[in-house]
């Protein structure tokens, strides 16, 4: 069964692209994540016109999970200048390889810790995050003008109230939209999602794995999540989902799963 506008992650047991392109195809999947936290997925890595010969091959096409660590609003202005440009770049390739989407998490920077509270340097240096926030809008818009592609902002393990305005800001452009990660969302009880479902509207993309208690990247149907909550959710803001599982045991059964349960 073809499962429209699902896909998967580039997993470690992939170690090349054919091999992650043939997988996604044999279990009818339409796309992968690429992400570039692994060293063959980096910008100067990925020969285009290989990437679009083997999207042509299998029959499927890319989005792109940008790297963890990016912080683009670092204080010290050659490590932003650096995550800045990655995303420049990553938008130009997302371009020659008709990529819609980059996933993208937000930074919660450095902290202090005080003899009584944990003070994140963001939070007290909220203005100056706020501007590195706008002035990467800004460059964001101006490097993907009216192309079809969205930067779309991932939960993670709670959003702090310096990140929940910062988002704010970046919805204000039609070039950002979310991410619902829903197994990161139960793993921290569900704290999450309050935010993203007052900003629904804005749901571009989920990345969809089960989870119990603290547990989480589990394949569909073995934890305690609500995934046909999330699947309805997904159909209606019309989403592209990922399977997010790590292993391929997990990926196949959370394939399984859908064809039985959709």
């Amino acid at each position: 069964m073809k499962l429209h506008n699902y896909g998967m992650p580039t997993l470690i047991e992939t170690s090349t692209l054919e091999e992650c392109a043939k997988l996604c195809a044999e279990l009818g999947l339409d796309f992968i994540e690429l992400n570039m936290n692994l060293p063959q997925y980096q910008l100067d890595k990925i020969d285009i016109a290989y990437f679009n010969s083997i999207a042509d091959k299998y029959g499927i096409y890319y989005t792109i999970h940008l790297d963890e660590n990016l912080n683009v609003s670092d204080f010290n202005t050659y490590v932003a200048e650096a995550y800045i440009k990655t995303v420049a770049d990553t938008i130009k390739i997302a371009k020659q390889l008709d990529i819609k989407v980059l996933n993208m998490h937000m930074a919660k920077g450095v902290y202090f810790t005080l003899p009584d509270r944990k003070v994140l340097l963001f939070s007290e240096y909220k203005e100056q995050y706020l501007k590195s926030i706008i002035d990467f809008r800004n460059m964001c818009e101006n490097a993907i003008g009216e192309n079809d592609i969205k930067i779309c902002i991932e939960n993670c393990d709670g959003y702090e109230c310096f990140q929940k305005e910062a988002i704010e800001l970046l919805l204000e452009s039609k070039v950002f939209a979310l991410t619902f990660d829903v197994g990161h969302n139960h793993g921290i009880g569900g704290t999450d999602e309050e935010f993203i479902m007052k900003h629904k509207d804005h749901l571009s993309h989920i990345h969809l794995h089960d989870a119990k208690a603290r547990k989480n990247h589990l394949a569909l149907g073995t934890g305690e999540t609500d995934i046909k909550k999330y699947i309805d959710l997904a159909n209606e803001q019309n989403c592209r989902v990922v399977l997010e599982t790590k292993t391929i045991d997990g990926l196949k059964q959370s394939v399984e799963w859908l064809n039985k349960s959709i």
